[in-house]
């Protein structure tokens, strides 16, 4: 199928991109990598007046560390991510989650904003957001505000960006060394959309817990914090009653809806499934294995 007709800007600055989008009063869609925008426009889903292209913009595409946090910019593309020194050695959790991104073609074009930007509760990315703590960076004509991943997504492929804002910064805290990790997806086949998807961060002090860090991806309308979860770790420790315990909890905490590719049911059984998994593998990196 072909696009609805459009008008297409490629604006040489983020100033000139911010008046496009106040001129089109909210009819206009930013196009980043274009992974998701242009199938949503050849099956016509969308019909915008406008594309407005981030593409020209200088500055937008960066990844660096500072003040304990790995900061990205919104157009940096997936494949630049997977491929960042910087990236695999200190935050392997965002290496080893943008791998699981569809196909090297479209994470050559994919970015890390435009996949938060869509907010696809079963994408990686979000799910990364959140089990991090981490928070965006939004530019509005009335300035820049920082929005945390519980402020950002509302619903699915929804989020609390204006339609005069532009995502240009991703924040991401840097979890401590020794720090155990791991990104656990179940999907029909590789570069589909996850089923379910979940992400762990474990700060062990030998047998206790003192940090940990959990979110499951595709079990609900947002990316799910497993808050409750990660209580009953810090709590109990990380011994076997208290694995068991975290995951079976964290399959209670997801509301998923039932669709073609699973239902809801299932959806809960993969979550205490996957739990389970990521944080014995999250275990054995804090132990000095490669999970």
């Amino acid at each position: 199928m072909k696009p609805p007709p459009f008008e297409y800007h490629a604006p040489a600055s983020l100033e000139e991109a911010l008046a496009l989008l106040v001129r089109y009063g909210g009819e206009a869609k930013l196009l980043a990598g274009g992974q998701s925008l242009v199938p949503l426009l050849n099956f016509r889903l969308l019909r915008p007046a406008a594309l407005v292209d981030l593409n020209r913009i200088p500055g937008l595409a960066y990844i660096r560390e500072e003040d304990g946090r790995l900061v990205l910019g919104a157009m940096t593309r997936q494949r630049a991510i997977e491929f960042s020194d910087v990236v695999r050695r200190r935050l392997p959790l965002l290496h080893a989650a943008t791998r699981l991104v569809g196909h090297l073609p479209i994470r050559t074009r994919g970015t890390i904003g435009g996949s938060l930007a869509h907010a696809d509760p079963a994408a990686e990315y979000p799910a990364l957001l959140t089990a991090l703590e981490g928070e965006v960076v939004a530019v509005s004509p009335r300035g820049r505000r920082v929005l945390a991943a519980a402020e950002l997504f509302r619903t699915y492929l929804t989020t609390s960006l204006g339609t005069d804002e532009i995502l240009v910064e991703v924040r991401l805290p840097l979890p401590p060394p020794g720090a155990g990790w791991a990104f656990e997806e179940f999907s029909r086949r590789h570069g589909d959309f996850a089923i379910v998807a979940v992400a762990a961060v474990v700060e062990r002090e030998g047998a206790r817990c003192r940090r940990a860090r959990l979110a499951a991806a595709g079990a609900g309308p947002v990316p799910v914090r497993l808050r409750e979860a990660e209580a009953i770790l810090e709590r109990d420790g990380l011994g076997e009653d208290a694995l068991r315990a975290a995951a079976a909890r964290a399959a209670e905490l997801v509301e998923p809806d039932s669709d073609v590719h699973a239902s809801a049911e299932y959806r809960r059984h993969l979550t205490a499934v996957l739990t389970e998994r990521a944080l014995r593998r999250a275990l054995a990196r804090a132990d000095g294995g490669d999970g």
